[in-house]
């Protein structure tokens, strides 16, 4: 190695000096030369490596059924380890082949340990990324946001090259690099806030089951209304349901409030919450002809008979004058109405019957009487859910004219045209 370290530097000594070069410039050019040409032999033998090696090895891999050495190749791991060949190769010829330039080898060997310890950093990252592959693989696990703390183990190993790094090109020892560290580690706690606010939480997401990956959440403060895609150590990403994407802060999971879905898509039943403003002047007692004539309606035949029997019993022994309608008690177009609708979503059989079912009064304003249908559907899905709400109210709408009610509405263009026109006939 000595003789062949010789030649070459005799050569291209010669070949400069003849080129007119001074003794000095000759000697410091043939030594770049000589370390260019050591360089590339490296990163020749690393190319083949890379080329030859792993194409032989990932076609071997690929034939194999589990999904380990999937991970790996996805993680560079081998590629990663390719690089560290050459370099343990580069580290033990180096005082060979620069023997007679001390300063040189030294240099050099500055160079290789730094891309050493490079090397054997991205390494160990991919190794654990194909653990969190692994990791994601697994049921249990889909729904956890892993890449939280995968990113934190990120920063440290980056942390870690970045002190030996340090320590090899100063020729320091490390621990006082970590001293100086300690002395400004506000400045060090300032720089990196967000990360240290994602990372807890990250934590609190995770340990308190806050949101998993796949679940619907809504967050109005960012326009977020969509399922997470990532939550990882700084961001969570939501894809919307008109398919933009909103990036939230991790902390902003547990500084702001938000609202999750999860809970509900496991139930079995999403909730219709969806009121009729009923005009509050066509609302009365119902006359004898008009309650015969509403029990052809086979929901309410049986009820109607019923309530009359109660009616009729209490009136003969509570009332002194039953002429008069305000004494005793009446059935109204709204009761029934009411009535009918909570039956009519009993007997429906898209509606939950296990959960909440009412039709109730709200309180009455400018707009009339909110009539609140209150239920649950028996499917999660989107689609599925709207339609059985839209086929609901089309009926419900379709039917309030039968009750001798009128829903609120404000008037429009229409409307008014009609009443002129109707008031200029009158004149």
């Amino acid at each position: 190695m000595e003789h062949l370290q010789s030649t070459i530097y005799a050569f291209g000594y010669n070949l400069l000096k003849q080129y007119g070069f001074s003794t000095q410039a000759a000697h410091y050019s043939n030594t770049i030369l000589l370390l260019v040409v050591f360089f590339m032999v490296m990163y020749g033998l690393d190319f083949l490596l890379r080329k030859i090696v792993m194409l032989i090895v990932i076609k071997t891999i690929r034939r194999s059924k589990t999904r380990i050495d999937d991970f790996l190749i996805h993680n560079n791991v081998l590629k990663y380890l390719t690089h560290l060949l050459p370099l343990i190769l580069a580290k033990q010829a180096l005082p060979l082949i620069f023997t007679g330039f001390p300063n040189i080898t030294q240099i050099t060997s500055k160079i290789v340990d730094v891309l050493l310890i490079i090397a054997v950093t991205f390494l160990i990252k991919s190794l654990f990324y194909t653990f969190k592959d692994i990791l994601h693989s697994r049921k249990r696990f889909t729904d956890k946001p892993l890449e939280s703390y995968f990113q934190v183990i990120a920063i440290i190993l980056y942390l870690i090259a970045g002190i030996l790094i340090f320590s090899e090109v100063t020729g320091k020892n490390p621990t006082g690099l970590l001293t100086a560290l300690g002395a400004v580690s506000a400045i060090i706690i300032l720089v990196f806030k967000d990360t240290i606010l994602g990372f807890v939480a990250s934590v609190q997401v995770s340990s308190n089951d806050m949101v998993r990956v796949g679940d619907w959440i809504e967050m109005p403060k960012y326009g977020a209304d969509g399922n997470v895609l990532t939550i990882n150590l700084s961001t969570v990403k939501v894809q919307n349901f008109d398919k933009t994407v909103t990036t939230i802060p991790t902390y902003a999971l547990i500084s702001d409030s938000f609202k999750n879905y999860r809970t509900m898509q496991k139930s079995g039943g999403r909730r219709i919450k969806r009121a009729l403003n009923i005009k509050i002047g066509t609302i009365r007692f119902l006359t004898q002809d008009e309650i015969e004539d509403l029990k052809r309606i086979k929901l309410l035949k049986s009820y109607i008979i019923e309530r009359q029997l109660e009616i009729n019993n209490y009136n003969q022994t509570h009332v002194d004058d039953p002429t008069m309608l305000v004494n005793g008690r009446r059935i109204t177009n709204i009761g029934l109405f009411r009535e009918y609708i909570k039956r009519y979503l009993l007997n429906n059989s898209n509606i939950h019957k296990q959960f909440h079912l009412m039709v109730r009064h709200l309180q009455p304003n400018e707009h009339g009487l909110p009539l609140e249908i209150y239920a649950f559907t028996n499917t999660v899905d989107w689609i599925k859910y709207e339609g059985i709400m839209a086929d609901i109210f089309d009926h419900i709408l379709a039917v309030v004219p039968y009750f001798h009610l009128e829903l609120h509405e404000l008037p429009s263009a229409t409307d008014i045209y009609h009443l002129i026109a109707t008031q200029n006939k009158k004149v």
